[in-house]
């Protein structure tokens, strides 16, 4: 039975979220089409650039994304906090760079606003900073530009996505570990990429290219926790060259199928979150494999189970 996204995404119980679209249509979404021989790979740029202008706009913030031949990954970071400490006029700009305003709000900003209009300018508003830390609201406006750009393209209607998208929670700095280097390392391991500098449309990519060019923070990307003066509560909990290190090994293992092997350059990362280098292995692996919605340890599983009443929870345990 379907789970209602409400109790799928608990920002009491996590902030960050692995989310999952992929195309009906499966191998056109942005690949090549083996009847025709069209290529279809401009519209991976399409949903590229289309996460990072809605990552402007939401105060949700991109941990990582790799968008492939049939399908994408996110890694998102929601800023809840951030949305609730935005200004009236800041939440109507974040709002207006993707969205017509409408006449009250345009009559708000210009002084001209009876007291009627103010009280309707009230709620809108509010409504606008609520929506502005929903994954589904997100998910929703990212999956719609692109559905709709591609029927136009193909001259048809109808479904493009596979039903609404997927998502796991990620219970801990573990859980997010696993599911950035698995996202970064997704051209990879499907024989796409030889490495992950190398993998076009994901953001390990991006974040290579802005450190050939001296810049610490892509845009459109959350940046590394260590690498920024910014607020530790709008970065990734890790040092970017330790997870740049840490995503190569894992790849190099992956591919090579070296899963016992214990390099003796081991990333200091894994240090910090005490984690070994076999069982991150692993869990990146059972990340696909498994059905699960909730990623933690068994004791923060269990906890989730009774915030949601459950009998039972499709988790992963690490």
């Amino acid at each position: 039975m379907t789970i209602a996204r409400a109790q799928l995404v608990s920002l009491n119980t996590t902030a960050y979220y692995h989310c999952v679209s992929r195309c009906v249509r499966r191998a056109f979404l942005c690949g090549q089409d083996p009847l025709t021989g069209q290529s279809y790979e401009h519209r991976r740029h399409w949903v590229e650039q289309r996460i990072l202008a809605l990552a402007k706009v939401y105060c949700i913030g991109i941990c990582a994304y790799a968008v492939m031949n049939n399908h994408y990954h996110l890694v998102v970071h929601i800023n809840q906090e951030k949305a609730e400490q935005l200004s009236d006029q800041a939440v109507i700009e974040r709002w207006a760079k993707e969205h017509l305003l409408p006449p009250q709000i345009l009559r708000y900003l210009q002084g001209q606003a009876s007291t009627a209009d103010i009280s309707i300018c009230r709620k809108i508003i509010h409504l606008w900073r609520e929506r502005l830390y929903s994954l589904s609201w997100f998910m929703k406006e990212l999956n719609f530009s692109i559905a709709r750009q591609a029927n136009k393209e193909d001259q048809c209607g109808g479904h493009f996505w596979e039903g609404r998208f997927k998502s796991q929670a990620l219970l801990d700095e573990k859980a997010l570990l696993a599911a950035m280097a698995y996202t970064d390392l997704n051209p990879v391991r499907a024989g796409i990429s030889p490495t992950p500098e190398t993998s076009q449309y994901t953001s390990i990519k991006r974040r290579f290219d802005s450190l050939a060019h001296c810049q610490s923070k892509p845009q459109g990307l959350l940046p590394f926790a260590g690498d920024t003066n910014l607020d530790k509560s709008d970065t990734i909990p890790f040092r970017l060259l330790d997870y740049l290190e840490w995503v190569d090994w894992v790849g190099r293992q992956m591919r090579e199928g070296k899963t016992g092997y214990i390099d003796r350059h081991q990333p200091a990362i894994l240090i910090r979150l005490s984690l070994g280098q076999k069982e991150s292995l692993e869990l990146c692996s059972r990340l696909k494999q498994k059905r699960c919605l909730w990623i933690g340890t068994s004791e923060q599983l269990h906890s989730v189970k009774i915030k949601l009443n459950k009998q039972r929870i499709h988790g992963l345990s690490i």
